[in-house]
């Protein structure tokens, strides 16, 4: 959730910026510009006064003339503005530098022309850093109320091209400074924001796991994701406690009929000794009794695996995998079946002994069960980058698709064998055994027949 938010926050506080950015930078190049074109309408006002005492027929006009050429002359050596004042007729009165001429188009005919009306240029089309362009700027000279000259100012624009892309560096760089205020703020706000989510999706991935006490600490946060934490443990407390009480109930009836189950076995016995030794029914009762042993034997194993917390060790699990293994081999011999390990060398994983042990017994003495005499079942160990695995496979009739589904499922047993002994629990137990510490196990069909299981212990301790 993080990693969606926190750009969506940097994506909306860099267009916040961009949109103050934009405009400031415009006005700031408009405001350069527009001081230029009031230093340069000055400059004309000044050179307009001088012109305007200037006549064909006053004695000192020629006097007056060199003045104002060495006045423009003197501008445009100091401030390499071309600078002349042009009669009606586009004659040159004075002008410097002496090569230019007003040019026949663009911006300066077109100050020019507005001055012939008495009006002084308006802004020109605003310069760029990027565009090599010039100001133009004109100013009439008037006389007895008439305009009789135009003064004509051509000035560069590289200083103001640069004073205004130095004044955009220091706002891009105001910017981009603001912008990591802005994603440290972020980064501060979302992990605030989210502390709480994430300490409940740990805390319902512990669960889920079947790590029943892991709470969430209500104490960072919005008061509203604060509140949720609450109410979350509330809930957890009391999916704990109707669990709790679940399993006491199954622990406790089963503890229970113990007794009276084994009274009721004696008794069985007791009446066996007057009937004849080989009566079906007695045997069929016995049968059925001592299964019942097993199923209560059984729902009080998983009742106490579901209660017991794992006592996680980094083991070696190979050495592990070769004793259950050899534990097994004499009844695969008086079976017939090849029992073999196989796999890596050695293999670390975070598990629990006795609960790996039980779970790997479960499924040898499954696949013993299953697997015709002369075939084979294989016990492979084998370590991956974040979990090791011991793999049984065996050469058994397996299971379908749908068997498949349901395998493990507490009291399920396929109906192709009813009549193999056992309660149904032991995969559910160990399934169990194996959730406590992280642990898990899988079913596969096992090319062309027989079943594959795998179970996997993590590499890495859970919850680190």
């Amino acid at each position: 959730m993080r990693s969606r938010l926190l750009p969506l926050l940097i994506v909306l506080m860099a267009a916040m910026l961009l949109t103050l950015g934009f405009p400031l930078a415009i006005s700031v190049a408009a405001a350069e510009q527009q001081r230029l074109v009031i230093d340069r309408i000055d400059d004309t006002a000044r050179f307009a006064a001088l012109a305007q005492s200037i006549t064909d027929t006053s004695p000192d006009s020629e006097e007056r003339r060199r003045t104002l050429q060495t006045d423009l002359e003197l501008y445009a050596s100091v401030y390499d503005i071309r600078a002349g004042v042009f009669f009606r007729d586009y004659r040159a009165l004075a002008k410097a530098p002496g090569y230019w001429t007003l040019p026949a188009k663009g911006e300066g005919r077109t100050a020019f022309n507005e001055a012939l009306l008495g009006r002084r240029s308006h802004d020109p089309p605003q310069i760029w850093p990027w565009c090599d362009g010039r100001v133009v700027v004109a100013s009439p000279v008037v006389r007895d109320g008439d305009v009789v000259a135009v003064v004509v100012l051509d000035s560069p624009t590289g200083e103001m091209r640069s004073r205004i892309l130095r004044t955009w560096l220091f706002i891009g760089l105001g910017e981009a400074l603001a912008l990591l205020v802005a994603v440290g703020a972020a980064v501060r706000l979302t992990g605030w924001v989210l502390l709480p989510v994430r300490t409940l999706d740990a805390a319902t991935h512990d669960i889920a796991g079947g790590r029943m006490r892991s709470r969430v600490a209500a104490s960072a946060g919005p008061p509203e994701l604060r509140r949720l934490a609450r109410s979350f443990n509330e809930m957890a407390d009391n999916v704990e406690d109707v669990l709790e009480q679940q399993r006491a109930f199954v622990a406790d009836a089963s503890h229970q009929l113990r007794n009276p189950l084994a009274a009721l076995l004696l008794r069985i016995e007791l009446l066996a000794l007057e009937l004849p030794e080989d009566s079906e029914e007695i045997a069929a009762v016995r049968t059925e009794g001592k299964r019942l042993a097993r199923v209560l034997d059984d729902l009080l194993d998983l009742a106490l695996a579901e209660h017991a917390e794992a006592d996680l060790q980094l083991i070696d699990i190979v050495p592990l995998a070769a004793e259950r293994v050899a534990s097994w081999r004499p009844m695969a011999e008086r079976e017939g079946v090849h029992l073999t390990l196989d796999g890596a060398p050695a293999a670390t994983a975070w598990a629990d002994p006795v609960a790996l042990s039980s779970a790997l017994d479960a499924v040898v003495d499954n696949a013993l069960k299953f697997t015709p005499a002369g075939e084979d079942v294989t016990v492979t160990v084998a370590a991956g980058a974040r979990a090791a695995t011991v793999v049984v496979a065996d050469r058994g009739p397996g299971l379908t698709e749908a068997e498949l589904e349901r395998v493990g499922d507490r009291f399920w047993r396929s109906t192709r064998h009813q009549n193999v002994s056992g309660s149904g629990l032991g995969l559910s137990i160990s399934r169990v055994l194996l959730a406590a510490g992280g642990g898990s196990i899988a079913y596969e069909h096992h090319e062309p027949h027989g079943l594959r299981v795998t179970v996997s212990v993590p590499r890495d301790l859970p919850g680190s």
